[in-house]
């Protein structure tokens, strides 16, 4: 499916048939062809090879009677290595392997270069990593970002027996990424999630973007629930990518009425500087009318005693409340506009890959303003006009 993706996407389809004629694999022969998966269409990616039979339904599998075949990742990463591949795909198609590698010796006992392949070491999943590390060297991304892996669930038949979803491979490569248990059967199988762990730099929503292109990749299976579709967006990044805001977070709050009110700001500052996201101050009544001013901190959930401990070392509170709060969180980024002064930072929102807003970042106006000896109005006023006009550009770049 994810050669099909990149290939849809518009990755001739003689990257992949050539590099996998650079293997020497007897036999192994790949096509494409397009398939309904629910009430959609994509590519599918169509691998044979000696003693495969085309089942009803169109599932490509070994013969009934027969064993899963055996690979040592020793015989794959030779087969790898003297083929006359891409370098950029020759590497990332080791790398891929070398992940299962490590996972499945850890599993088992073994030390990688002993490990033996099951499933992976098919000939048509042999195929489908090396065909997808050239369609990906191909294309040269600058990047790469993912929505949470979706597993599955239930179980799956594999070599070693009946396993529960994910199974034990899939599950050691994807430690340390955000995944979603949904859906029934296996939906991320050991070969995906080695690639999906190899390439991708961040998860969450789609960075800041110009939509140019996407691909569609179908699997062989149907689903009774979604449809069994791959889908990859290509790109080009609307200026610099900020990094993307938690889901949940705490407001920390403090009364304070017994301390001078210059001293608020230094604290505001010490929150900030602990990490906070945003911090405010508001001026309150307590009991028996007493003048007072609630603090307020906005803050990821793991910088919880930093906050604090700033409340409690920049002023004279008994306590510091708390309460987790979900939000949601535009994707942002940085470009620039200019003005007649200078250039101007504007930070750029966007939602469900739409870009929304535009707005200059007043401090670069008044920088530029107290440079050029004018008024900060005047900076401000014309870098938002330049931020609207790049809002509409990009967005008519998108029609």
């Amino acid at each position: 499916m994810s050669v099909a993706a990149l290939v849809d996407l518009g990755v001739p389809t003689n990257i992949v048939t050539q590099s996998l004629a650079a293997l020497g694999l007897k036999g192994l022969s790949v096509s494409f062809e397009t398939r309904q998966r629910g009430a959609f269409v994509g590519t599918g990616f169509v691998v044979s090879w000696p003693e495969f039979r085309r089942m009803e339904g169109g599932l490509l599998k070994q013969p009934e009677h027969q064993d899963h075949e055996h690979r040592q990742y020793s015989e794959i990463r030779a087969l790898i290595d003297r083929a006359a591949l891409d370098p950029n795909a020759k590497s990332l198609a080791l790398d891929i392997f070398a992940r299962i590698a490590v996972v499945e010796g850890a599993r088992h006992g073994l030390p990688a270069d002993k490990v033996s392949f099951h499933e992976v070491g098919a000939w048509d999943s042999i195929a489908d990593i090396v065909g997808f590390a050239a369609a990906f060297a191909y294309l040269q991304p600058v990047s790469v970002s993912s929505t949470p892996v979706v597993i599955g669930t239930g179980q799956v038949k594999t070599a070693h027996g009946l396993l529960p979803v994910p199974a034990p491979a899939t599950a050691g490569l994807l430690e340390g990424i955000p995944v979603v248990s949904e859906g029934r059967g296996e939906l991320t199988t050991p070969t995906g999630a080695a690639i999906i762990a190899a390439i991708t730099n961040s998860f969450g929503p789609s960075p800041a973007m110009t939509l140019v292109a996407s691909g569609y990749g179908a699997g062989t299976k149907d689903f009774p629930d979604r449809p069994n579709m791959l889908r990859v967006m290509a790109g080009r990044l609307t200026g610099t990518a900020l990094a993307p805001g938690t889901d949940a977070v705490l407001v920390m709050q403090a009364n304070i009425d017994d301390m001078s009110g210059q001293l608020v700001a230094p604290l505001m500052d010490a929150l900030f500087a602990a990490g906070a996201l945003d911090v405010w101050s508001s001026p309150i009544l307590m009991k028996k009318g007493r003048p007072a001013v609630e603090v307020s901190a906005l803050a990821p959930a793991e910088l919880r005693s930093a906050i604090e401990e700033s409340f409690f070392l920049n002023s004279p509170t008994l306590g510091v409340r708390s309460a987790t709060f979900s939000r949601t969180v535009l994707s942002r980024s940085w470009s620039e506009a200019a003005t007649p002064w200078g250039n101007v930072r504007i930070k750029l929102s966007m939602f469900n890959g739409q870009l929304r807003g535009a707005a200059p970042e007043f401090d670069d106006c008044r920088a530029l303003a107290r440079k050029a000896g004018v008024p900060v109005r005047d900076v401000h006023i014309a870098a938002t006009a330049a931020a609207h006009a790049f809002l509409v550009a990009q967005q008519r770049a998108r029609t």
